[in-house]
C-alpha cells in the first residue's frame, strides 16, 4: 500500500500479506500516539485475543518523534526516539496478536492542521479494505490537542466512506481526561477485568515512556481498577477493571450532524445532573 508519508509502513506479526492481514480485521484502533491504542482499544484487543474470527487492528497516526524522553532515554535525538517508538509498538502488536499494526508516521503539526487532509486520505483507504465492524479512537473531550485533532480526521475519513461501508459503531476512549464526567446513562461500560497479565505486558513495553517518567502502565490499570469500584455506589462490583467510552456512532451515521454540538450535549446533560 502507498501512503501520503515515505516512512509509513505496515507490520503484520503472524507475517501474513499486507491486505489479507488487514482485510480480516474486525476491531480496528486508531491513536494519535504510540500506547495511545493499547490504553483506548483495550476492549477491542482482549475481544480478539486468541480468536480467529476476530482480529484487532491499530493504526498510529504521528511518528512519535517529539515525545518527552529521560533515563536511558534522555539524550536520544527525535530521530533515534522515531525508531524506539515504533520497535516498542510493534512489541505490543506481536503480544496482543495484533491482525496488523499500521504506522502512517506524520508530525503531529500536520495533523493539527485543518486544511491538510493527508491523514484522512490514507485512513480512507485503510478502512476500505479493512472494513472494521466497531472503531475506536480518542474522545472528543480529550485534552490533548493532537488527540482531538486525530478524532477529527478519522470522523471526516468515515464520512467519506459509503454507508455500507461506515462501521457498526464508533468509541471515543480515555488517555488525557477519562470519562468519569459524563453521567452514566451515556458512558459506554467496557468490562475488562480479564486478562490482566495481557493489559499489563500491552502497557509494560514502552519503556521509553515508562523511563522518560510517565507511569502510563500504572495509571492506566488504576483507573480501569477505581472506574469498577466508583461505577456504583449502591451496590457491589460486577467487575475488576472498566473503561468508559464515548459512543460517537451517531457522528459517522449522520455526516450531517454537528461535531461541536455533539459534544456539549453532554456536556450539558453532565452540567444538568449537577445542578
Amino acid at each position: 500500500m502507498k501512503f501520503e508519508m515515505e516512512g509509513a509502513h505496515i507490520y503484520v506479526p503472524d507475517g501474513l500479506d499486507q491486505e489479507k492481514g488487514l482485510a480480516r480485521t474486525t476491531h480496528l484502533g486508531i491513536s494519535a500516539h504510540q500506547d495511545d491504542l493499547e490504553i483506548i482499544s483495550a476492549d477491542g484487543i482482549l475481544k480478539c485475543f486468541q480468536r480467529q474470527d476476530l482480529w484487532f487492528t491499530g493504526i498510529v497516526v504521528t511518528n512519535g518523534s517529539g515525545s518527552p524522553r529521560d533515563d536511558l532515554y534522555k539524550n536520544y535525538t527525535d530521530e533515534e526516539m522515531r525508531v524506539v517508538r515504533v520497535k516498542e509498538q510493534k512489541k505490543a502488536a506481536y503480544i496482543g496478536e495484533y491482525a496488523a499494526q499500521v504506522f502512517l508516521d506524520y508530525p503531529s503539526s500536520v495533523v493539527k492542521d485543518g486544511c491538510s487532509d493527508l491523514p484522512v486520505k490514507d485512513l480512507v483507504k485503510i478502512l476500505k479494505i479493512a472494513r472494521p465492524r466497531i472503531v475506536y479512537t480518542h474522545n472528543l473531550a480529550d485534552k490533548h490537542d493532537t488527540h482531538v485533532a486525530v478524532v477529527l480526521k478519522v470522523i471526516q475519513a468515515i464520512r467519506l466512506l459509503p454507508s455500507d461501508e461506515r462501521p457498526e459503531a464508533f468509541y471515543g476512549g480515555e488517555v488525557w481526561r477519562d470519562l468519569d464526567w459524563m453521567v452514566d446513562k451515556d458512558k459506554v461500560v467496557f468490562d475488562v477485568s480479564a486478562h490482566v497479565n495481557l493489559q499489563t505486558a500491552l502497557l509494560g513495553v514502552f519503556d521509553s515512556q515508562i523511563c522518560g517518567g510517565k507511569r502510563y502502565d500504572l495509571a492506566t490499570m488504576g483507573r480501569r481498577v477505581a472506574h469498577a469500584t466508583y461505577f456504583e455506589s449502591h451496590g457491589t462490583d460486577f467487575a475488576t477493571g472498566l473503561i468508559y467510552g464515548m459512543d460517537m456512532t451517531p457522528l459517522v451515521k449522520d455526516p450531517m450532524l454537528d461535531i461541536s454540538e455533539f459534544i456539549q450535549k453532554y456536556i450539558d446533560r453532565f452540567s444538568q445532573e449537577v445542578r
